[in-house]
């Protein structure tokens, strides 16, 4: 049967507007075709972040243009946003390949009903495509172009790429471009979470940035969301009683300031990397805000012009989890713009508990060793205490909880003041002598470096008590994700918990509780600067309280203005009470039971080597840095190490690691049994307190 008279005459009616279509496309896609390849290096180019250990946002660089395009993508962003940008620009998102036919088709029909354009027809691809080729003229070729580089877009990048082109690069009103600035600029939050209206403004804007911007054009700005607000609804993408609460949420009436957390450290860490786009750090963003506001809290209370730095290190890692530069980062009478935890400041009494460890490490004394503190001059140098009045005769453990200055500065004449500054510049912190009056030169280091005569920054100075805190063991402070730096052993781990044990009972300030942190302040001669550090089971906190420009502050004492700030900070970030376990080689013991060369700090002869002139003590086996196989050692299944002296008056008290061993030897030829493989220090001390030292290592 034939085909009927009417199918024939549908047929012949729609073959010429499908071959017109058909003609019209193969056109289309000649053009296309003819066209160069899309550069698409421009949409890479993105303001520059550096982020916190979770990669939250510290601060952002804007671009050397001047824009501020943060890096973002779909997954970053409120589900409720994509929904309504999808259902308001561009509905068969997902379907198209880059033009949407049944679009353009309504806006032909729209345009020919009203005799002007009432939708566009674009597509978010199309929209991507102007962006990324942007030409002033409004044209049916530019039209034809966008189309064309729509389509070349879906077939090099696919729908997510584009999706995330476009939260990137949509403009939003000035130098703002993306979605993230956008957000951050007007709301003061991260897009990731947004309101119905907050979401609705920002699907509005691109449309039309510069006369919506609700910082400028807030009735443009309302009247835009509501038009969105309105198509949502009638879409049923949202209930209409959360549509009718975004209609009366208020508008953001001014720009947000962008996030400056860590600002200092993130303006270092970016001069340091000028081409990096991203910077992980090792920072915590909710401490560095917490523990800014209280910086800048105290710093208001304590007066003008004072400022105050605060910086935390993790113990384990190194890894530095906040560090506060200053009060206030725009503060001009503050001179907020420095970087106080780098500046170069005399510590006063914070570096103390170092000359301690390391006396006790050397077997001049231990915590029960009793010292005096009496009036005494060194060579013309004649400290005093910075209470009035002497203590008489005091244990070390009660001179350093006391912060007493004669018993330190007569440990550090025993000890040696150039080699404890050349141990600490050893483990990696940068020790500034000052300069003589005279020539210039620098000072040679005196007994004044036990009391605050040198400069150390807060930085140097929060690491090495970290280093305390890890048991002696300096490693250097990171503020980049990377493994752990191999450390440096400064004392070992008897001493160090010596000294942790003796600061844990420190006199705490009026806002702490005895036995929580082990802690110890500073002050500065002239009352310039204010130290307190201290530290629990996983954390090291310094605070330093001050002017910028070095001025004096009658009344500036660490234990009064920083203490209290330290305690502080601590219940800001989780405190975790208590140190360190004690090392069962710990001689935890009263005076009385104290070998006699440790009983007292012995002034009757000597402890130098340099300083004995008659056959001096010396360990002439084993040598300083000599390697020991500890299995060519054993004797009858038991290691045994063969000690060997030379001069010296017996008897004679052997420590390891700062660990009595041997007591009331008579002999200069002794056995002792080392606790395993790594380095070690063998001290050995005569009845005349004489000490002769080497460190070997057992393998």
């Amino acid at each position: 049967m034939g085909v009927s008279r009417p199918l024939r005459v549908l047929a012949a009616g729609l073959a010429l507007p499908v071959l017109a279509l058909g003609l019209i496309w193969g056109g289309f896609r000649l053009y296309a075709a003819s066209l160069p390849p899309l550069d698409l290096a421009a949409l890479e180019e993105r303001s520059a972040v550096v982020l916190d250990r979770n990669g939250k946002l510290l601060r952002p660089f804007a671009m050397a243009s001047g824009r501020w395009r943060l890096p973002i993508t779909a997954e970053e962003v409120d589900p409720r946003y994509l929904a309504m940008l999808i259902a308001y620009e561009d509905r068969r998102f997902w379907q198209h390949s880059g033009v949407d036919p049944v679009a353009l088709v309504r806006a032909g029909w729209q345009m020919l009903r009203s005799g002007r354009i009432v939708s566009g027809g674009s597509t978010l691809s199309m929209q991507v495509a102007r962006l990324a080729e942007p030409r002033e003229a409004r044209s049916l070729g530019a039209k034809l172009r966008q189309m064309a580089r729509a389509v070349e877009l879906e077939n090099r990048l696919g729908k997510k790429a584009i999706l995330d082109l476009y939260l990137s690069l949509a403009p939003f009103g000035g130098n703002l471009e993306g979605l993230r600035a956008a957000s951050l600029a007007y709301f003061g939050r991260e897009p990731h979470r947004l309101s119905t209206a907050q979401a609705a403004l920002l699907v509005a804007i691109p449309q039309s940035p510069e006369t919506r911007r609700p910082d400028r054009h807030p009735r443009a700005a309302e009247r835009a969301r509501a038009m969105v607000l309105a198509r949502i609804e009638a879409a049923g993408t949202l209930p209409a009683p959360e549509v009718a609460r975004a209609r009366d949420e208020s508008l953001p009436e001014a720009r947000h300031a962008f996030p400056q957390h860590a600002a200092h450290r993130a303006e270092a860490l970016m001069a340091e990397n000028p081409a990096a786009r991203r910077i992980a750090t090792t920072l915590d963003r909710d401490w560095q805000a917490n523990l800014a506001h209280l910086a800048r809290e105290r710093a208001e209370a304590l007066g003008p012009k004072l400022s105050v730095a605060i910086v935390v290190i993790e113990h384990a890692t190194g890894a530095v989890r906040a560090s506060i530069g200053g009060a206030e980062y725009l503060a001009s009478d503050r001179a907020g713009g420095m970087d106080l935890t780098r500046a170069i400041r005399s510590p006063g009494s914070a570096l103390k508990p170092f000359i301690y460890a390391l006396a006790f490490e050397d077997g001049l004394a231990h915590p029960e060793t009793m010292l005096e503190d009496r009036p005494m001059r060194f060579s013309g140098y004649a400290p005093e205490n910075f209470d009035p009045g002497f203590q008489g005769m005091v244990s070390a453990r009660q001179a350093l909880q006391m912060s007493l200055n004669l018993p330190v500065v007569d440990l550090l004449s025993a000890y040696g003041p150039q080699r404890f500054i050349t141990r600490l510049k050893e483990s990696g912190a940068d020790i500034q002598m000052p300069r003589t009056t005279a020539s210039g030169d620098l000072a040679a280091p005196g007994l004044a470096v036990a009391l605050g005569g040198l400069g150390i920054t807060l930085q140097d100075l929060t690491t090495l008590f970290a280093g305390l805190a890890r048991g002696g063991e300096m490693i250097p402070a990171q503020e980049r994700p990377q493994a752990v730096a191999s450390g440096i052993r400064l004392f070992g781990s008897v001493p160090a918990w010596y000294v942790a044990d003796i600061l844990r009972f420190a006199p705490p300030p009026d806002n702490g509780a005895s036995g929580r942190i082990a802690f110890k302040t500073g002050t500065s001669y002239g009352y310039r600067d204010a130290f307190a550090v201290g530290f629990d089971r996983r954390h090291t906190i310094g605070v330093w309280v001050g002017r910028a420009d070095n001025a004096a502050v009658p009344g500036l004492v660490g234990r009064k203005v920083a203490a209290p700030i330290l305690f502080d900070a601590f219940a800001r970030i989780g405190l975790q009470p208590g140190i360190g376990p004690r090392p069962p080689d710990a001689l935890v013991a009263s005076n009385a039971q104290l070998p006699p060369p440790l009983r007292h700090l012995r002034k009757d002869q000597p402890k130098t080597l340099s300083a004995l002139a008659d056959q001096p003590l010396s360990i002439a086996f084993p040598p300083d840095g000599a390697s020991i196989d500890l299995a060519a050692s054993e004797v009858e299944g038991r290691t045994a190490l063969a000690i060997k002296l030379q001069g010296g008056v017996g008897p004679y008290t052997c420590l390891l690691d700062g660990t009595p061993v041997a007591e009331a030897v008579s002999r200069r030829h002794f056995d002792l049994e080392p606790k395993g493989k790594g380095f070690s220090q063998i001290s050995v001390v005569d009845s005349r307190g004489q000490t002769a030292i080497v460190r070997v290592r057992f393998q």
